[in-house]
């Protein structure tokens, strides 16, 4: 029978137990993403009064490890420009703005305005720039009277400015995506902004208009600095719908040059649940640090079963640099912060077995690391399942044949709310002879790190009962397993 489940806080049918949602209403991309004094800010996308889009807010929440949140109040509310799209945050410790009022460095916040009335009238200049600034660590906000100050000249898509500062050139840096391209605009206030250059027209994958981009320095392991460009898509992803790519090269403060093939696309996530990602502002030791919102756009976004709330986001994910076959890569591994909800562990010690191996682990939210030996492993196929009493389940795994690693949610429950949802969804996966599957499990998802974050994969899914049990398996042989590890994880919304 189906379990019943309770109508506490944050106890809701399919709630996520470790990942981060909004109390009410409707939340999509990460906003504003900066570490000030301490604390790091997460702003999202938000309408307070329904669990699908409408009129966009700033949501607001806090944490001091990235892995348990305060909700604050609204932090930006629509007003006569428009809805207050996605954008970012940043510390303007030179008060190069004159925002300054007292002894805080001022945070500055810079939004996209779409205004509806030009939409509703057929114009296509409806999304401009705004900036609005907190003198008290982002307590209250208020809105820059000279706003816009970005004006759209002509261009329908016209968003998502995610601001950086360039220590070469001592000037703010705005990646904007606009249509099928990057554009970068440079100030020295926060306030006058100039186009320096474009990008993109021609590079990497356009199966869908461009959106939410961030641009940061990141060194390889010889201390070269390398600059990556993450660029998401509304559509056309690597397996369906939304997602989020990104290139590596150069930028000299006015312009990014891409050091890959101009057709290459590499791909931030192979699952179709990690869109709009983007990284904080000023986190400690220079780290670079990327959440996403755990959702398609383009496919479901607004169907999946939900209650009083919508949406979720990725576990915060530290980036780095990696060197492969193919060149330069991007590496994703969960921050470790996240360790301290381990709570109960199952351990299993080196063994052989042949079809299934069933590992005894009742509750829902789990970490799971798998260790498998390929080269003295038989079976063609090898993996976990994690499933019901309905026999609704979600299996992951690497073909040895075919060199593919797959999330299959065929089964996986609920599906009838789209018809893109039951899927098989893969990535290519040349593995070494020891295979290694990091995931974590909340109630209603799945994110995979294969070999230390050489491959990420997340995807939802909405079983009629939560999933309890966890199966290990190996088809066509025998599976060498050579350690297995199972922490049960504790819930971050206790009230």
């Amino acid at each position: 029978m189906p379990q019943k489940k309770e109508t506490g806080y944050y106890q809701e049918q399919h709630r996520p137990q470790f990942h981060f949602s909004p109390e009410k209403g409707w939340m999509n991309d990460p906003n504003g993403l900066v570490y000030d004094a301490g604390v790091y800010h997460y702003f999202y996308q938000h309408y307070p009064d329904s669990n699908v889009w409408g009129p966009m807010h700033w949501g607001h929440a806090t944490s001091t490890d990235l892995v348990h949140w305060t909700h604050q109040p609204i932090a930006l509310y629509p007003d006569s420009l428009g809805y207050i799209f996605s954008g970012s945050a940043v510390i303007d410790k030179d008060n190069t703005s004159g925002f300054k009022s007292g002894k805080a460095d001022p945070l500055v916040a810079i939004f996209t305005y779409h205004d509806m009335v030009k939409e509703k009238a057929g114009r296509i200049d409806r999304e401009s720039q705004g900036i609005a600034y907190s003198n008290d660590h982002g307590t209250t906000w208020t809105k820059f009277a000279g706003n816009p100050v970005l004006k759209n000249k002509g261009d329908q898509d016209f968003r998502d400015p995610k601001v950086l500062w360039h220590e070469g050139t001592k000037k703010w840096i705005m990646p904007l995506a606009v249509g099928d391209h990057l554009e970068l605009f440079s100030s020295p206030n926060l306030i006058e902004w100039t186009k320096e250059s474009e990008f993109g027209r021609s590079e990497g994958s356009h199966g869908g208009v461009w959106e939410c981009p961030d641009l940061f320095p990141l060194k390889t392991k010889s201390g070269e600095e390398k600059w990556i460009l993450i660029q998401n898509i509304g559509r056309g992803s690597v397996n369906g719908g939304s997602g989020t790519q990104y290139f590596i090269g150069k930028f000299d403060g006015k312009s990014f040059t891409n050091e890959n093939p101009a057709s290459a696309i590499l791909w931030l996530d192979y699952g179709a649940d990690n869109y709009a990602g983007v990284t904080w502002f000023g986190a400690p030791d220079n780290k670079r640090i990327l959440i996403g919102w755990m959702s398609n756009w383009d496919d479901y976004a607004t169907t999946v079963p939900a209650s009083t709330w919508r949406s979720a986001t990725t576990i915060p994910r530290e980036l780095s640099l990696m060197e492969t076959p193919d060149g330069l890569r991007l590496n994703q591994k969960p921050i470790e912060a996240l360790t301290q909800l381990r709570k109960e562990a199952v351990e299993i010690a080196p063994r052989s077995f042949f079809d299934s191996l069933t590992i005894e682990s009742p509750y829902v939210q789990k970490e799971v690391i798998l260790h498998i030996d390929l080269a003295h492993s038989t079976a063609s196929t090898v993996g976990f399942a994690i499933g019901n009493s309905l026999h609704e389940k979600v299996v992951v795994g690497y073909d040895k044949a075919k060199n593919e690693f797959f999330i299959d949610r065929t089964a996986s429950g609920k599906i009838s709310f789209s018809k893109k949802f039951a899927a098989r969804h893969t990535a290519p996966l040349k593995a070494e002879s020891l295979l290694t599957l990091h995931a974590f499990i909340d109630n209603t998802s799945v994110e995979v790190f294969v070999d230390e974050g050489k491959l990420v994969m997340t995807d939802l899914f909405f079983p009629n009962e939560d999933y309890q049990t966890l199966t290990l398996f190996g088809t066509g042989g025998k599976t060498e397993l050579v350690k297995a590890e199972v922490f049960e994880l504790k819930s971050i919304w206790k009230k």
